[in-house]
């Protein structure tokens, strides 16, 4: 009967006419059609146990399952045809099974049994199968089942086999890392190989090892020699039509030792010094008209600047990147800004040589370019060259899409503020960004311009003047118009100067003034932050044109009743004044105190060793104890302005050695949402609508004390554990008082890689009263190979549950990374 049916069933339909038909379907619904159909055909001719075309029929169902359709029923099939003797049904079983089987199905482990048998076979082909599928696919029971036999494979004298087996060591490693001791000592005899094929997937096999290990990394560094032997070998040999790829040799091999090159010779001098000559050879003759060339002088690069080389061989590499700037081919020049970025600070002097060459592709049409070539051009500024990078970058801020706007005004007041040549370019400077970058500026550009005008007291005439000059001929630029309110609030009286430097006298009257912060008021496409500057700018005007004090008042009083709700309470608070408060009106809007030594900081990489100073405290207010510069905060009369101003939260003041550390804003913005009952921190002319105008100068500043060191520490806890990074707590009470906490930071490192720069911030509610004492270093070495501490200091006077927000940055593998956490798992031990 069985004989019957398969007479009269029709051969199945071919793969290549299956291929044919579903590609001649016009929509998506006719493919599915022909799909669906033959699915149901496969099914059937799978349920009658058809071996004659079995084969034939996991083909094509291999086929639909790459077009995405489901093929999962085709699992069992794929096992029958793997334990097939015919070497045509093994490859297409093995393939099914790297398709559609994988370690989270445990049918692939009835596929285990074949796979050791296959191992075994006397055909290599058939071995080479097993091989590739078991390292497709292995799982974790399945490599310590078969690592032995992959193992003995490594030794066989076949290459071709050989080679398919290292591959397949390489995936059972990736996998299971603790087999890793089992191949090293087959893999010492691999490099001795003549055959290219088991060269190179022995140096895969070797560089996986040293990244997975820091012990195997130190036991293939014994290697160097021999693998200097072979890319000499290869740079030296002559024309070979078997590995020759567009006149050089080997490419393929050549990349992959100077990668693991790399790898050894990170951290290790001697290792180092053994192939610094074989760089400097493929350095100068690797044939650079190929894109072949082209790779292979990229990783010499790489390598070159990842190791301890020589000053000359890093000269080198940093030329080469210039050569590549030159070539027509976008895709090497962005490769080559891409890599100086992550360079420079490695060889500053030898990227500034190519500075001209980077400048010149901020024109570039292509903006991948333009993006790497502007953030590069940032890290090359320094005091000699800061006029002329200034002003390109100034350039292709009116220029530039709106995208890079926003970031690259942030950046050249950075820039200015680090390396200005004098006050009033630095001033300038902010005024041209501010007018050419328009909208697109960020807040915080507009409280570093603030705060440059307010503390250069010599030329506050100089800038209330150009300010009222720009806000003249254009007041639809927010952020220009805010800097302005502000700063005419300020210093009003100084638009009158007889004579500011060679600046011609401003011609404008008291009348001209109040008119013009009444457009910004009155114009629709002013923002609220806008009007919330021009509003207070025309209140303190009040106390510097006494003789326009009607007029204000009257200005003022229309916003009583604004629809918005902060113009309002402004309103209505300052009309009060007026009428309740005027004898004390001239004292409460005079003059804010001076802002000393603020680093004027929108990102902390750009401090160098500067203290945290809050922007509205006096500069007397942070003081050190004489303790290895720890600092702590004490009252001040500016402090109670602070009340107005900020939510309930506190900055924490910084070591004074960090090397990055941003200003107030900053820790401002670092503890965020700490506390979701308080309005959010502005700048000095907002104020929040939550409180009364007089609360903050009536208002007393709780009292701060000295923390001492105390006893009955607690069991350290992990506050931070991320990217081999961690950041441990010990708690204690300070002299086993309730409201005083002394907390010791510690920071290791698990990676294989260094920590540079490393800097701790903390930050915690208004409530406390936090310190840091300097840390004991900047790098954390590899490998829990050593560690830095940090002491801070707590104040708890109201025993609350402690809270703190961290933010922790550090550089590694030339790479800046930003963390932040927050803590609030504290014992309650320490204020209870």
């Amino acid at each position: 009967m069985n004989v019957l049916k398969a007479v009269s069933m029709p051969a199945p339909k071919r793969l290549r006419d299956l291929i044919r038909e579903i590609r001649s379907s016009r929509t998506a619904a006719d493919e599915r059609a022909v799909v669906n159909k033959e699915c149901a055909s496969i099914r059937e001719s799978f349920r009658d146990q058809d071996n004659t075309y079995r084969c034939r029929n996991v083909a094509k169902l291999l086929y639909i399952h790459m077009l995405g359709y489901p093929a999962h029923f085709g699992q069992l099939e794929c096992m029958k045809l793997i334990a097939s003797p015919r070497f045509t049904d093994k490859r297409i079983g093995y393939l099914g099974a790297m398709l559609l089987l994988d370690e989270r199905q445990d049918v692939h482990l009835l596929i285990t049994n074949s796979l050791k048998n296959d191992l075994g076979h006397q055909t290599q082909y058939i071995q080479s199968l097993a091989l590739c599928t078991l390292g497709a696919i292995c799982s974790a029971e399945m490599s310590r089942d078969l690592a032995g036999e992959v193992e003995r494979m490594i030794k066989s004298s076949n290459a071709y086999i050989k080679k398919k087996a290292i591959l397949c060591a390489f995936g059972i490693i990736r996998k299971v890392p603790d087999l890793m001791e089992m191949y090293i000592p087959a893999t010492r005899s691999l490099l001795n190989e003549k055959n290219h094929g088991v060269l190179l997937t022995a140096v895969c096999l070797i560089t996986e090892m040293s990244e997975k290990s820091p012990d195997t990394l130190h036991h293939f560094r014994k290697l160097v020699p021999q693998l200097v032997r072979i890319l000499k070998n290869l740079i030296m040999a002559g024309y070979s039509p078997e590995h020759d790829v567009s006149g050089v040799s080997d490419p393929f091999l050549q990349v992959k030792i100077l990668r693991l090159l790399r790898i050894l010779g990170r951290g290790d001098a001697e290792a180092s010094e053994t192939m610094n000559d074989i760089l400097a050879q493929v350095a100068t003759n690797t044939d650079t008209s190929k894109n072949v060339g082209h790779a292979i002088l990229y990783e010499i690069v790489l390598t070159i600047m990842g190791i301890q080389s020589e000053a000359g061989l890093r000269v080198l590499a940093v030329n080469i990147l210039g050569r590549f700037l030159l070539n027509n081919d976008k895709n090497i020049r962005y490769v080559a800004l891409n890599t100086l970025l992550r360079v420079v600070s490695a060889d500053y002097n030898a990227v500034q040589r190519h500075r001209t060459t980077i400048v010149d592709c901020l024109k570039d049409p292509d903006i991948s370019i333009r993006r790497r070539a502007v953030e590069l051009s940032f890290a090359l500024i320094n005091p000699n060259n800061v006029r002329g990078m200034m002003k390109e970058l100034l350039y292709f801020l009116e220029t530039c899409d709106p995208e890079f706007k926003s970031d690259c005004c942030s950046n050249i007041v950075i820039a200015a503020a680090k390396y200005s040549p004098n006050k009033r370019w630095h001033i300038d400077t902010v005024l041209k960004v501010l007018t050419t970058a328009g909208n697109y500026i960020k807040g915080d550009v507009v409280t570093v311009a603030i705060q440059l005008v307010s503390e250069t007291s010599q030329l506050h005439a100089y800038s209330v003047q150009q300010l009222y000059r720009l806000l003249s001929n254009d007041i639809s630029q927010q952020p220009l118009a805010q800097v302005a309110a502000w700063c005419i609030g300020e210093y009003g009286e100084l638009l009158h100067s007889a004579t500011v430097e060679e600046e011609e006298p401003l011609q404008v009257s008291n009348d001209e003034v109040i008119s013009l912060l009444e457009r910004i008021l009155a114009n629709n496409n002013s923002s609220v932050v806008t009007k919330e500057y021009a509003i207070t700018a025309l209140m303190k005007l009040s106390s510097r044109f006494s003789d326009c004090s009607a007029r204000l008042r009257q200005v003022i009083a229309q916003y009583g009743s604004s629809t918005n709700v902060e113009l309002q309470q402004r309103s209505v608070e300052y009309s009060n004044l007026f009428v309740k408060f005027d004898n004390m009106r001239s004292a409460l809007l005079e003059h804010m105190p001076l802002i000393e030594a603020h680093p004027h900081s929108l990102e902390e990489n750009f401090l160098d060793g500067q203290e945290e100073v809050n922007l509205l405290a006096d500069s007397t207010s942070s003081q050190s104890n004489g303790h290895g510069g720890n600092l702590i905060n004490q009252p001040s009369e500016n402090g109670d302005i602070l009340n107005i101003l900020s939510a309930n939260t506190s900055p924490a003041a910084a070591p004074a050695n960090n090397k990055s550390g941003g200003g107030a804003a900053d820790l401002l913005d670092l503890l965020g949402d700490l506390t979701t009952d308080a309005p959010p921190v502005i700048n000095n002319s907002v104020l929040p609508p939550a409180q009364n105008l007089l609360d903050g100068f009536l208002q007393p500043t709780p009292p701060q004390s000295n923390l001492v060191n105390g006893s009955s520490s607690l069991s350290p806890m992990a506050v931070f554990n991320k990217n081999n990074l961690l950041v441990e707590f010990t708690c204690q009470r300070a002299n086993n008082d309730p409201t005083r906490t002394v907390i010791d930071m510690k920071a290791t490192n698990s990676s294989v890689f260094p920590m540079l720069d490393f800097v701790f911030q903390a930050a915690v509610p208004k409530s406390f009263q936090l310190s840091l004492q300097s840390p004991s270093g900047t790098t954390i070495p590899p490998v829990n190979g050593g560690h830095i501490t940090q002491v801070i200091q707590l104040n708890n006077p109201q025993k609350q549950p402690i809270r703190m927000r961290l933010k922790i940055s550090y550089s590694q593998n030339g790479n800046m990374v930003n963390e932040m956490a927050e803590v609030n798992t504290f014992p309650s031990e320490l204020w209870q």
